[in-house]
């Protein structure tokens, strides 16, 4: 059995279940039940019934998480949306999933106005700290409800939406719901087994909350009476300061955290005591093997890696030992089983690049989307995520890139995920893309657009010192022909770089796109 907050409410009440790095304030686990149990209550007095479902749009805060924990018990479905969308991007999510309430926070007022005019199905809306016209107070619709448990208290869901880089974002709409409190969970049982997880535990959460991994790793800590660092945005220095103050022992991150923060000078960076950590889990995107070993060489052998999709049709994973016999790899399967097909769909053998999918795994569907749906499943119902990669003899498995930011030039293949990894490691470099623009020869040729350490480095000197430094290390054929400098890549708050709006650029309106 999984195991709940309320089996926390009493023995662990006055313990802080929630500290928000920078302001400092603490949730404690009496305070997460009550207010949850509020919630929920309040949900069910609305008419919210099982299966029916709400949004939330807001930044990190103290509150972010007694909302999802009352959609939770009430046996519905949530929706987290990044704060950082349009109003019409954020529209288009609440309309889509069907969400009959939605919540937002004063800081987003000047968003959360212009959304209300675009979610006309929405039957309440409601605001915390604050409201502006249109929005009722979260805290005051709550505030008389009973703290007490739901009499038909049941498991509820997130359903989330991936990030949309390549088209509209699609929601992935898990089957269950309804199940009784403490149903077993593959995530609290992986976290349990794998990752050490126990009532001790000091988790340090560095990325927004809407995103899958922060959401659901920080729940399940909850589920185990552990405490939930939530830094309201990153910074390499403050993470470090964070570790030390709170003697933090697990955390989850993701490549481009570590790239910035062995790119701080070593007597910032090393000045801090990180001795207190024992997990550091990574994913979202494959770390670059030199970054890696940079990172095990400074915080020992604690990283732990996992390639999964929103979509959970598939969990991989490898520890710090394996990755170290079988470096670049993201591990061997624990959930569903890889298979890598060619474009005919015919299965490769072991060491070929090909489409990942996977069988075995849980089943999805994206929300109003069965032509999408249907994509992802081949004829066998095995499901992929659009990743391409390799296996090798022991079956640990390999990324090389994203299907469709492949570059195809003059017939070949290019990965651009090698090309990143190796600029990445110049010293003048703080972040790089790799892309794929037009060839009227070849069809494509590779590009980088470099964000340098000091954007007065930047012009044909550092271009070439660039481009000598690929040819140095790689074949010819995939290294940039040319380098364009930004003051700042379009990445996500969880660090996936938006390669789509880098490409925009080049590719304009054309019509047909060879990628």
């Amino acid at each position: 059995m999984t195991k709940h907050i309320r089996d926390f409410a009493v023995s662990l009440r006055d313990k802080p279940v929630i500290i928000m790095a920078g302001s400092g304030k603490t949730v404690t686990y009496g305070e997460l039940n009550e207010a949850s149990n509020q919630g929920a209550q309040y949900f069910r007095k609305k008419g919210l019934k099982v299966g029916d479902h709400i949004a939330l749009m807001m930044e990190n805060n103290p509150q972010f998480f007694q909302i999802c924990w009352a959609a939770q018990r009430a046996g519905l479905y949530y929706t987290a949306i990044s704060s950082r969308l349009t109003a019409e991007e954020a529209a288009y999510i609440i309309n889509d999933c069907g969400a009959r309430m939605f919540i937002t926070s004063h800081y987003k007022g000047d968003l959360a106005a212009e959304i209300l005019k675009l979610i006309p199905n929405v039957e309440e809306a409601l605001m915390i700290d604050g409201t502006i016209p249109g929005y009722a107070s979260y805290e005051d619709a709550i505030g008389g409800c009973p703290k007490t448990p739901l009499a038909d208290e049941c498991e509820g869901t997130d359903m989330l939406y991936s990030s949309g880089t390549t088209g509209r974002p699609k929601g992935i709409k898990p089957a269950e719901i309804g199940n009784p409190i403490g149903t077993e969970d593959s995530l609290y049982n992986t976290m349990a087994d794998r990752y050490k997880g126990a009532e001790e535990m000091i988790y340090l959460s560095p990325a927004p909350l809407y995103h899958a991994a922060p959401l659901r790793y920080n729940m399940r800590v909850h589920r185990f009476g552990g405490t939930s660092i939530i830094m309201e945005h990153f910074d390499a220095e403050e993470y470090l300061r964070l570790v030390e103050k709170y003697r933090v022992t697990h955390s989850q991150l993701v490549p481009t955290m570590f790239v910035r923060m062995l790119k701080l000078p070593d007597e910032v960076r090393l000045k801090y005591d990180v001795s207190s950590l024992q997990i550091a889990i990574h994913a979202a995107a494959p770390c670059p093997e030199k970054v890696k070993r940079q990172m095990m060489d400074w915080w020992g052998p604690i990283l732990f890696e996992y390639y999964a999709g929103t979509e959970g049709n598939g969990y991989v994973a490898v520890t710090p030992e394996e990755w170290l016999t079988h470096p670049g790899t993201v591990g061997r399967e624990l959930i569903g089983q890889v298979h890598i097909l060619d474009e005919e769909g015919n299965e490769l053998p072991l060491g070929q690049i090909g489409v990942i999918y996977f069988s075995g795994g849980r089943e999805f569907a994206y929300h109003n989307d069965p032509a999408r749906t249907k994509e992802s499943f081949n004829d066998r119902g095995w499901s992929t995520l659009g990743d391409v990669g390799y296996l090798d003899q022991d079956r640990f498995l390999y990324l090389t890139d994203r299907q469709t930011y492949m570059i195809i030039s003059g017939g070949v293949n290019i990965y651009p995920q090698e090309i990143e990894d190796l600029l990445l490691t110049h010293p003048k470099v703080y972040d790089a893309a790799v892309i794929g623009v037009p060839n009227e020869d070849f069809g494509e040729e590779v590009k980088a657009v470099i964000q340098p350490i000091d954007m007065a480095l930047a012009g044909k000197d550092l271009e070439a010192e660039l481009i000598d430094f690929c040819r140095a290390n790689i074949s010819h054929i995939k290294c940039p022909r040319s380098v364009d400098f930004d003051p700042e890549l379009p990445r996500h708050p969880t660090g996936k770089l938006y390669k789509r709006l880098l490409k925009d650029r080049y590719w304009g309106d054309k019509q047909s796109r060879i990628v």
